[in-house]
C-alpha cells in the first residue's frame, strides 16, 4: 500500500476511538446526573413533610391529650451486665431501651412510609418521660454520634431508641453468701405521668440479650431473665410500673480457693499437735497459736468481699466453727498439760502416823493435843485427798485422777484418764469435723 492510503486508514481509526471515547463519557454523565436528581427529590420531599409536620407542633404536650391514655410499647436489648458489686449492692448494665407510641399530630401523606431521623429531630416533638427508679447513676453513649434512633411512619407511628449503661440498685440477700442466688430488677415508669394518662406495655419478645462471652459476670453465672407489669401507688397517683428480673448465680470457685480450703488445711494442721508429746510443751504451743492467728487472719480476709450486714451468712459460719476447733485442739493441751502436772502429786494412800493427834477429821469441835512437828499440815492434806478418795467429796460425772479407778463411790460415774486425752482427740476432732462438713454442705446446696 502507499503511505497516502496508509496514512488515511490510522487517521480514520483515530477519529473512530475518540468519538466512542466521547459517547461513553456522555453517558457516565447522564447516570451521575439522573443519580443525584433522585436523593435530591426524596431530600426535598422529606424535608416538605418534617416542616409541614412541625409547622403546629407542640411538643409540650402528649398525644391524644384529654382524649385517651398514651400507650407506650417497650422493648429491651441487653447489650451486656456486670459486673456485679456485693459490697455496694448494685450492678452494671449496658443496654438499648426501645419505646414506640402513636401520635396523630405526625401522620402525613407521601410516597415515602417511613423517616429515618437522627438525634437531632428527637429535641423536637414529644418524649415520654420515662425513668429508671432503682438506678444510682446513668449515661447515654455520644461517641461518636449520639447514640439515639428516631423512627416516624406515615400512620403517626414513633419509634425512639437510645443506648444507656445503668448502674442499678440490687438488694442482695447474703445469708447463703457465697452460695447465693439473686433477681437483680430493672424497675421504670413515667416520672410524671399517672395510669390515666399514659400506659407501658411491654412488646413481643420485649427482653432479648445478645452473646454473653462479652459479658462481665466475673463471680456469677447469668441464669435467665422475667418481665413484669405492676401499678404503684402514690400521694401523686397510680402509675404503671415495669420490672424486669436478671437471675443470677453465684460460682464458687473464688471462695473455695481462697477461703474454704485454707480453712479446712488450717483446721487439719491444729490436729498435729495429738500426735506430739505432750511433753514438748514449746512445739505444741507455738503450733496452736499458729493456727489461731491463721484463722483470724482468714476470717478478717473473708469478710473483705462482703458489706457489713448485721446476720450471718454461709461463710462466716464455716470460719467461725473452725476457729474453734482450732482454739479447741489449742485448749486440749491445755488440759492436758494441766492434767499431767496434777498427775505428779502425792498418791491417795492411808496417813502416815505423825507426832501430833487428830480427835476428829471431819465436823467440828477439833481437839488438837499436841503440835510436835512441822510435818502437820502436808500430812492433814494427804488425809484430806484420801477421805475424797473414799467419796465424801466427789460429785462430779467424770473423775480424772488415777486413783479414782476403784471404789464403790465410782457407781453410775465414767471414768475418763485425761492422761490418754490425745488419744481421744485423735478420733473425736477429725469425726466431728467430717460430721459438720457433711450436714453443712448438704444443707446448703441440696436443702
Amino acid at each position: 500500500m502507499s503511505p497516502r492510503v496508509l496514512a488515511h486508514v490510522l487517521l480514520l481509526s483515530v477519529l473512530l476511538t475518540c468519538s466512542l471515547t466521547l459517547e461513553d463519557e456522555d453517558e457516565d454523565e447522564d447516570v451521575t446526573v439522573n443519580q443525584m436528581l433522585a436523593p435530591r427529590g426524596q431530600d426535598a420531599a422529606a424535608t416538605q413533610i418534617l416542616n409541614t409536620l412541625l409547622e403546629e407542633y407542640d411538643k409540650k404536650l402528649r398525644p391524644d391529650i384529654g382524649v385517651k391514655p398514651t400507650v407506650i410499647d417497650v422493648g429491651i436489648l441487653v447489650n451486656s451486665i456486670g459486673p456485679v458489686s456485693s459490697i455496694d449492692m448494685e450492678y452494671q448494665i449496658d443496654i438499648i431501651f426501645a419505646q414506640t407510641w402513636m401520635d396523630s399530630r405526625l401522620r402525613y401523606n407521601g410516597s415515602m412510609k417511613r423517616l429515618t431521623l437522627n438525634s437531632n429531630m428527637a429535641g423536637l416533638i414529644w418524649l415520654p418521660d420515662t425513668i429508671f427508679r432503682n438506678s444510682k447513676n446513668a449515661d447515654s453513649h455520644w461517641i461518636t454520634v449520639p447514640n439515639q434512633l428516631l423512627r416516624i411512619w406515615n400512620d403517626g407511628k414513633i419509634l425512639y431508641t437510645l443506648r444507656l449503661t445503668i448502674n442499678a440498685e440490687c438488694q442482695l440477700q447474703l445469708h447463703n453468701f457465697p452460695m447465693d442466688e439473686h433477681s437483680c430488677p430493672l424497675v421504670f415508669s413515667s416520672y410524671g405521668y399517672p395510669r390515666d394518662e399514659m400506659v407501658y406495655r411491654w412488646r413481643r419478645n420485649s427482653v432479648e440479650a445478645t452473646d454473653q462471652k462479652s459479658w462481665r459476670l466475673y463471680q456469677f453465672d447469668f441464669m435467665g431473665l422475667r418481665n413484669t407489669t405492676d401499678v404503684i401507688k402514690t400521694t401523686a397517683g397510680d402509675y404503671v410500673l415495669m420490672t424486669v428480673y436478671f437471675d443470677l448465680s453465684r460460682r464458687m470457685g473464688y471462695f473455695t480457693i481462697q477461703t474454704y480450703i485454707p480453712c479446712i488445711l488450717t483446721v487439719v494442721l491444729s490436729w498435729v499437735s495429738f500426735w506430739i508429746k505432750k511433753d514438748a510443751t514449746p512445739a505444741r504451743t507455738a503450733l496452736g497459736i499458729t493456727t489461731v492467728l491463721t484463722m483470724t487472719t482468714l476470717s478478717s480476709v473473708a469478710r473483705t468481699s462482703l458489706p457489713r450486714v448485721s446476720y450471718v451468712t454461709a461463710m462466716d459460719l464455716f470460719v467461725t466453727v473452725c476457729f474453734l476447733f482450732v482454739f479447741a485442739a489449742l485448749m486440749e493441751y491445755a488440759a492436758l498439760n494441766y492434767c499431767s502436772s496434777s498427775s505428779r502429786r502425792p498418791g491417795c494412800t492411808e496417813p502416815k502416823p505423825a507426832n501430833y493427834c487428830v480427835v476428829a477429821v471431819r465436823p467440828p469441835p477439833l481437839t488438837v493435843v499436841s503440835l510436835n512437828t512441822s510435818m502437820y499440815w502436808e500430812d492433814f492434806e494427804d488425809a484430806r485427798v484420801f477421805e475424797c478418795l473414799d467419796g465424801k467429796d466427789c460429785q462430779s460425772f467424770f473423775c480424772c485422777l488415777e486413783e479414782c479407778k476403784g471404789g464403790g463411790w465410782r457407781r453410775g460415774r465414767v471414768h475418763v484418764d485425761l492422761l490418754d486425752l490425745d488419744a481421744y482427740s485423735r478420733v473425736f476432732f477429725p469425726t466431728s469435723f467430717l460430721l459438720f462438713n457433711i450436714v453443712y454442705w448438704v444443707g446448703y446446696l441440696y436443702l
